[in-house]
């Protein structure tokens, strides 16, 4: 029988991944509509207080693409229209969910955060082991960087109520097969915020 891993081992860095103005617009105006995406981004807010009080490192991310269209690539082969442009609305932070003062920001041109970025250089360099990974899309962003973490061998913690996909179908899809590679994965704010909170009381 495998033994019990720990939901957070070693030092944890929170992700969050391309949680911007374009991820709350109604479908209507948006080429990647995003089911319930308000919830999570609640979630989310309330995981990034109570991360910033346990001083753990903070990483933002936002998928940024030229107005020529030329890094696309294979992307708009699939259901996605043109998004991301850079210096669209679509692609900033949100006002109260941004990068703060000592904080980190990439930007990527691609689904998973570690292609084609520093973030494992930088990762290695915060002596980082757990991820704590939160926003959109499950089935695409949120999957391939889970993926990717995997085979970089970082231990991988999904908060499932603070990430959305697409679908209900396609998000659940994800996690499942996110949970198949580590079956300690599944988590939510509450108790990653509960975890968290410990750590703040025992450096007082």
């Amino acid at each position: 029988m495998k033994k019990k891993i720990d939901t957070i081992v070693g030092k944890a860095a929170l992700l969050i991944i391309d949680v911007t103005k374009g991820s709350l617009l109604p479908p209507e105006k948006t080429p990647i509509p995003i089911f319930d995406a308000q919830t999570a981004v609640d979630n989310i807010e309330k995981v990034l207080e109570t991360a910033r009080q346990a001083e753990i490192p903070v990483i933002f991310f936002q998928e940024l693409h030229r107005v020529d269209l030329i890094d696309f690539g294979r992307e708009l082969e699939g259901v996605e229209d043109i998004h991301c442009l850079e210096g669209s609305e679509d692609v900033e932070f949100l006002d109260y969910l941004k990068p703060a003062k000592g904080e980190y920001s990439i930007g990527k041109r691609r689904y998973s955060c570690f292609f084609s970025t520093d973030l494992n250089i930088l990762l290695k360099g915060l002596k980082v082991e757990t991820l704590l990974v939160t926003g959109f899309l499950t089935d695409v962003c949120v999957h391939y960087t889970c993926a990717d973490a995997h085979q970089h061998d970082y231990y991988v913690r999904v908060l499932h109520d603070c990430v959305r996909g697409s679908s209900p179908e396609a998000h659940q899809a994800s996690l499942n097969a996110i949970e198949y590679l580590q079956t300690a994965s599944k988590t939510n704010s509450s108790e990653i915020i509960a975890l968290l909170e410990q750590r703040v009381n025992q450096t007082v």
